[in-house]
Formats: C-alpha cells, sequence, structure tokens
C-alpha cells in the first residue's frame, strides 16, 4: 500500500508539471502570432525574426517535452493498474486445498472446544473430528495480538497469505500438507492432516520414559525422511524454500513412524518466535547472519544427534564444561578421540553392523554441526550418505 500512495503522488505530480508545460507552449505561440499579426511584414527587423525564431524552437521543445512527460504518465496509469489487478485478494474465511473439507463443516469444528494437543511460541495445536468424521490438527497463529502497527497492517496479512498458498501447493511424502486455512482478525487457523504418532519430541521423550521402543531402523528411516523433506524444498521447489525452524517439535510421525515436516517457512513470518532457545539454531543466525539452506543443516544435524543419543540439546549435560557446550562439541570431541561409540544411546546397541552405521551417522552429524555454513553438507549430499548406511 506505501509503494502504490507513492506512486498515486508522482501520478500527481507528473499532471501538474504536464499541465505547466502544456500551458507554456500554447502562450508561447499566442503570443508570437500577436506579435507577427500586428506588425507588417515590410517592417519587421532582422533582430524581432530571430526572436520569433526563437520562441518558436523553445515551443516544438516544449512541446516534445510534454509529449515524453504524457507518456511516461500513461506508462505509469499502466503499472498501476496491472499491480492492482495482480495484487492477491484480502480473503476473508476458510480456504480450501482438500475436496475431503468443506468450508461450512471446518468453521463449525472450529468453533467447538478441540482437545488440545500441545503450544509453541506463535500458536497452540489442537485435533478436530469434522462432521464427515474426518480427523484433522488445526494450528492456531497468533502473530496479530502483540498490537504491534505493522503486524496489524493489511500488507503483513497480506503477505502470510500469500505464503500459505506457496505451503498449500507443496506436494511431498515428506512433508505435512496444509489443507486448509481460516484467516479471522486476529490469527490464522491452519489445517493439516492428523498424525497420530505426534511429533519427533513426543516419540523420544517416550524412548526417555521407557514407554516406546525406538530401533536404530526405524530411527535412521525417520533421519532418511526428514533429509528428503529438506531436499525437496532447497532443490526442487522454486524459489527455493527454507525450513527457518526445523526441529524435534516440527518432525511430525504417522502411524509407521514415516516423519512429515511441519510448518515449512513459517517462522520467517512469526516474529515472536524465539529459535535461540531451541537449542537447534545454527549459529550464524543467533549471530543475526542471513539464513541459508546450510543453516537448516545444522539443525537437521542437531536431530541426527538426538536420535543418535537420546539427549537433546537443552539438556543439562551439556551445560557442564566435560560435554564441551554443546550437543555438536561434544560429538566432536568424542569422534576426534575415537570414542564416538559413548555418544550412543544404550537403549539402541544390538547388532555389530548397526553400530557401524550408527558410528558413521556420528561423523554426518559432526560435518552438518560445524561452526562454518561452508563445511556443511547439502542436502542433496546428505541423501545420498545416509541412504548408503541402510537399504530404503
Amino acid at each position: 500500500m506505501a509503494k502504490m500512495r507513492g506512486c498515486i503522488v508522482t501520478v500527481a505530480l507528473l499532471l501538474l508539471l504536464l499541465l505547466c508545460l502544456h500551458q507554456t507552449p500554447v502562450e508561447c505561440k499566442e503570443r508570437l502570432i500577436r506579435q507577427l499579426s500586428s506588425q507588417p511584414s515590410s517592417a519587421t527587423k532582422p533582430q524581432e525574426f530571430k526572436i520569433g525564431f526563437k520562441r518558436v524552437i523553445l515551443s516544438i521543445v516544449l512541446g516534445i517535452l510534454t509529449g515524453l512527460i504524457g507518456a511516461i504518465l500513461f506508462a505509469l496509469l499502466i503499472k498501476i493498474a496491472v499491480q492492482y489487478i495482480n495484487q492477491t485478494p484480502f480473503l476473508k474465511g476458510p480456504v480450501i486445498f482438500s475436496p475431503k473439507i468443506s468450508s461450512k463443516t471446518l468453521q463449525s469444528a472450529l468453533a467447538n472446544e478441540n482437545q488440545l494437543l500441545g503450544s509453541s511460541s506463535n500458536g497452540k495445536y489442537y485435533k478436530t473430528v469434522l462432521d464427515n468424521g474426518l480427523t484433522v490438527a488445526a494450528k492456531v497463529l497468533e502473530p496479530f495480538d502483540s498490537g504491534s502497527p505493522e503486524m496489524q497492517s493489511k500488507s503483513v496479512k497480506r503477505r502470510i497469505q500469500q505464503e500459505l498458498e506457496v505451503l498449500a501447493s507443496l506436494r511431498h511424502r515428506h512433508l505435512r500438507s496444509l489443507r486448509a486455512y481460516v484467516r479471522e482478525s486476529d490469527r490464522f487457523s491452519l489445517v493439516y492432516d492428523y498424525m497420530p504418532m505426534g511429533s519427533l519430541e513426543d516419540a523420544m521423550n517416550g524412548v526417555r520414559e521407557n514407554h516406546l521402543e525406538l530401533r536404530w531402523d526405524v530411527r535412521l528411516r525417520i533421519a532418511v525422511g526428514v533429509i528428503k523433506g529438506l531436499q525437496y524444498l532447497h532443490f526442487t521447489c522454486v524459489p527455493q524454500i527454507l525450513h527457518y525452524n526445523l526441529k524435534p517439535t516440527n518432525v511430525m510421525l504417522d502411524a509407521e513412524f514415516e516423519p512429515r515436516l511441519a510448518d515449512c517457512g513459517l517462522a520467517k513470518l512469526m516474529p515472536n518466535i524465539d529459535r535461540a532457545t531451541s537449542g537447534y539454531c545454527a549459529p550464524e543466525c543467533l549471530q543475526n547472519c542471513r539464513y541459508t539452506d546450510k543453516s537448516d543443516i545444522f539443525s537437521f544435524g542437531m536431530i541426527l544427534g538426538v536420535l543418535l543419543t537420546g539427549r537433546y540439546p537443552t539438556d543439562s549435560f551439556f551445560r557442564e564444561a566435560v560435554s564441551g557446550g554443546s550437543l555438536g562439541q561434544w560429538l566432536r570431541h568424542l569422534q576426534q578421540a575415537g570414542e564416538a561409540h559413548e555418544a550412543l544411546d544404550k537403549s539402541i546397541l544390538g547388532e555389530e553392523v548397526e553400530e557401524d552405521e550408527m558410528l558413521m551417522a556420528v561423523r554426518i552429524a559432526v560435518v552438518c554441526l560445524s561452526d562454518s555454513p561452508d563445511d556443511r553438507p547439502s542436502s542433496d549430499e546428505l541423501v545420498t550418505m545416509l541412504t548408503q548406511l541402510h537399504s530404503f
């Protein structure tokens, strides 16, 4: 809107200038005609002829300038009209991307009291059942309740809407597809497929509490699925899409423990997200540097480290000096000392072949967790590295 207002002001100024320039050559012509008609041709002096000639030239030049400015003005008007026509419409109510969901049943379901599945810094997840029996998960984003004039502006809400339209177009087996969204005055409700096993964090918590067994082959399959999802975002999508907030709570698991990445790209739209405290954020992001696909790789390295060790980067263990201060430093130290075996989750140790795969995976995680983005592999390279560890 600010750009459009600027264009309108520019057009107004050009109109005023055009009017002035148009008036000038007309006045010059009229004066010249009056002067030439008031004197007989025999009395015309050379000096007066020169003055009249200069006025004619000036009138021609000003006429040309008037035409040029008129052409520029016309082009600007056409540009403004095209921008207005191409502007993303500001939609209200449900926007549906799945034939299984109707607008009426979705609004009715969201209006009911639904089961809370979890919460984060930018919203809450709910489980809801539609009238047709379909179970979905709804994430309620509340980025506009901060009172910030910038976040309340229509341009910001329209930008979020544009990003949601892009996310809804993504189709990959390891991405959680956006099925619908509802825009309200102060929030967005995003509707996804319901994932019965919850998130990777839920699964790892179950392992730590001895409520769930997650063998190495399942963990490796999860890691491969996550990196294939990133590979799709980084190399298939045009323009490239970055996740921005990859962590176990954003890796959802279906009934077969197949992973799907959630909230792809949403973090960049949510100013109240604090990635620094999650423990999965790359060093360059903490220093307010530009976020790149290699920053996603660092976060993936953290997830691979969690799958291998059963430890979270926020565990109190990593505040002790012996750990080196972080999951990445600890793994790097053990690998360099030839003691990477000590880092592995004891609950998955078993066959010698699997242990060899795990030790290779530790090396991959250490490379992903390099402080320098240039030293990290791409998601494309990582797919090859991890699939070679096991047959998928």
